[in-house]
């Protein structure tokens, strides 16, 4: 089959490789035909997370049709149209109980502080993931989901990933009737958190990042303030000042290791590698949010050590909230919203890309060319070759 292929930082490329086959009898083989380019796919493109190993095939944001099934599989039948969470999940230990599915304890073992993630770093557990023809899907009686008939496709593979930890980051915000909220960045993640910010009550809403046409973006999807942080000298001055000198309810980081705006950040968190990722907007979140204020992250910062005024969130008497999202727990109430037209999550998609030409949408994400908020790769419709 056809399949993006990691060959370390800045290198990806199309190539053939063995097709996935049914290894265990809850496992499902899904035929993708749509997979996204997340934000957190440049973090592994760009070499900052560890253990990302060559030969790996990336995307947890696929979706697709259900081609064979194992023999205990219950829940899906061959020709479901299916849309899959990132987070691989058992179901049934401690934390899937309690719909903590991104902290599942049975499908990375080895691994102390995160579940499992299709198509990222050996630290997730080492699943190959959906930017190819086939998957293979394990514990497949409890992951995937029957889309709905009608639900788009294009709206459907948003539920993967960006439009649920976008609503996850304003939810773990507990934002109250009213409250003011602050996005930091506007890739696909913060276009939804600054969406699901309303959705649950927010009275205000503002998204700061440094590139013209997200914000734009952001301001007409979304309907917020913007704010360019390169035009301003002191973010966490510039929020108070818009917030009569209160500061922020809420703070979202969803930007993670590779935020700008700093630039000891930027050397010793990206360039040198002494930390895990440049923690600028987790910086600016604390000290922009008002004295007993809540900051969410769903951004993606790498192990295990980060400079963060962890004093200033103690003295403020903060409220730090913080997880992958648990993609299953959101979809009921997500896939509601789409259905009543209060939102349209394919409206983020600028750019559907062949998988074959999978070297050149990397770069052109990785590089904010042509105006690209998110990529769709579609693979052939080829038959499988091993």
């Amino acid at each position: 089959m056809l399949a993006m292929n990691y060959r370390g930082p800045y290198r990806v490329r199309a190539e053939q490789k063995s097709a996935p086959y049914i290894e265990h009898p809850n496992d499902a083989i899904v035929r993708v035909n749509r997979a996204c380019i997340c934000g957190s796919d440049l973090h592994l493109y760009h070499g900052l997370v560890p253990d990302t190993r060559v030969g790996t095939t990336f995307g947890h944001e696929f979706s697709g049709v259900v081609e064979e099934v194992g023999e205990s599989v219950q829940n899906l039948k061959v020709g479901d149209q299916v849309l899959v969470p990132f987070n691989v999940f058992c179901g049934s230990c401690y934390f899937c109980q309690r719909e903590l599915y991104s902290n599942c304890h049975n499908v990375n073992p080895e691994a102390s502080a995160i579940g499992a993630i299709y198509g990222y770093s050996h630290s997730t557990g080492g699943y190959d993931g959906g930017q190819a023809e086939y998957v293979r899907v394990p514990m497949a009686d409890v992951g995937p989901t029957v889309i709905p008939a009608d639900l788009d496709l294009d709206d459907a593979v948003l539920l993967t990933d960006a439009f649920p930890t976008g609503y996850q980051a304003a939810e773990m915000g507990d934002i109250r009737e009213g409250e003011t909220v602050v996005v930091f960045g506007a890739g696909p993640v913060g276009i939804f958190a600054a969406k699901s910010a309303w959705l649950l009550g927010a009275g205000r809403v503002i998204v700061v990042d440094h590139v013209e046409y997200r914000l734009q973006f952001v301001k007409n999807f979304a309907q917020c303030e913007i704010v360019n942080f390169k035009e301003v000298r002191d973010m966490a001055l510039h929020i108070k000042k818009m917030t009569d000198w209160m500061g922020a309810d809420v703070c979202i980081d969803a930007v993670g290791c590779e935020a700008a705006g700093n630039f000891a950040q930027s050397l010793t968190g990206i360039k040198l590698k002494l930390q895990g990722g440049a923690a600028t907007a987790l910086h600016w979140c604390i000290n922009s949010v008002r004295k007993g204020g809540k900051v969410s992250i769903v951004g993606v910062y790498g192990p295990t050590f980060n400079a963060i005024p962890i004093g200033n969130a103690v003295n403020k008497g903060l409220t730090l909230r913080m997880n992958q999202a648990s993609v299953k727990r959101h979809l009921p109430r997500l896939i509601e919203h789409i259905q009543a037209g209060r939102i349209k999550p394919s409206e983020v998609i600028t750019h559907r890309m062949p998988l074959e030409e999978v070297a050149d949408a990397y770069h052109m994400f990785s590089s904010k060319l042509d105006n690209c908020i998110k990529t769709v790769l579609v693979p052939p419709r080829s038959t499988v070759s091993t």
